[in-house]
């Protein structure tokens, strides 16, 4: 009663290990619930991916901690075993990421490109620039590729973003990011304190500076729900006289709208809840992958 959420986290806090007993009192409820908790290390999972459309990866990056190029590189490995090999393409989810180690963002642009810079970090003097640039290799084998961001993907993020754009390697999709582009120091001071100062900004490849601007996305997707519509279904076989096709002569009059039935509200309020469930700016995405690997090919 009374703590802080920091206080109450600090007294659970243990060795790795060892247990903790917690007592629980709930509304409703007379006698307190005890839970035993073991004390362990967690480990944030960065990285989640799965095959979307049965042939286009999707990986989803929520932070940028020590493993996430480990753990792409592994998205990537699974996904090339479920597809078997049948890949068009990959969305790169950075949706509400926002940001983390500068090095694994490099790492993560680096999956995707060849060559040429990836960002640099200018600070107030000319000669204080640091640059990063890609080494050979690309995890994706040059299969289009489209990064989702929002407002919420901010500084690690916004580079891979940015570099993507910027060597044309990846559609950037969605909404402007949040514009973090500056680099902070720590700076041990006296007394086991620290001081974190702000000593140089982020810059993309074609020298855009991101910070209090953001990305702007090549296609502006705004997220929205579907909702289906009906419609009354005439084509020109409907009408009475309308020639017949010599190639297709046995074609059907397109279905009349049939009036609603009594248990159809149920059903389509069902169906409604299904397709709100839908992420409409991965939809698009999925769409546009679809689309450039059709251009691609040819078909």
């Amino acid at each position: 009663m009374g703590l802080t959420l920091a206080e109450a986290v600090e007294k659970m806090r243990g060795k790795v290990g060892s247990v903790v007993e917690l007592a629980v009192r709930r509304e409703g409820v007379t006698e307190p619930l005890f839970i035993s908790i073991k004390r362990d290390v967690i480990k944030i999972r960065s990285v989640r991916h799965r095959v979307e459309s049965g042939d286009v990866g999707y990986i989803r990056v929520t932070t940028f901690s020590q493993n996430t190029y480990d753990g792409v590189k592994e998205a990537f490995d699974k996904i090339k075993k479920e597809t078997d090999g049948k890949l068009v393409g990959y969305v790169l989810d950075l949706r509400n990421n926002p940001g983390g180690l500068l090095d694994q963002a490099v790492a993560l642009s680096d999956a995707f490109l060849d060559k040429g810079e990836i960002v640099s970090t200018r600070g107030r003097n000319e000669e204080a620039i640091k640059r990063d640039n890609a080494l050979p290799g690309d995890l994706a084998e040059g299969l289009p590729v489209v990064v989702l961001i929002n407002a919420g993907s901010a500084s690690a993020s916004e580079i891979v973003a940015g570099a993507l754009q910027d060597h044309h390697r990846a559609v950037v999709m969605g909404t402007k990011s949040f514009g973090k582009g500056s680099v902070q120091t720590v700076i041990p001071t006296p007394g086991d304190g620290a001081m974190r100062l702000t000593t140089a900004r982020y810059y993309t490849p074609s020298g855009r500076s991101i910070q209090a601007k953001g990305i702007d996305p090549d296609i502006i997707v705004e997220p929205a729900k579907i909702e289906q519509i009906d419609e009354m279904r005439v084509g020109e076989v409907d009408l009475k006289g309308a020639m017949k096709n010599q190639d297709a002569p046995n074609a059907k009059p397109a279905p009349e709208s049939s009036p609603e039935k009594p248990d159809a509200k149920i059903d389509k309020e069902t169906a409604e809840k299904e397709m709100a469930k839908q992420d409409y700016q991965l939809a698009r995405a999925l769409d546009l992958i679809h689309g450039l690997s059709l251009f691609k090919t040819g078909k």
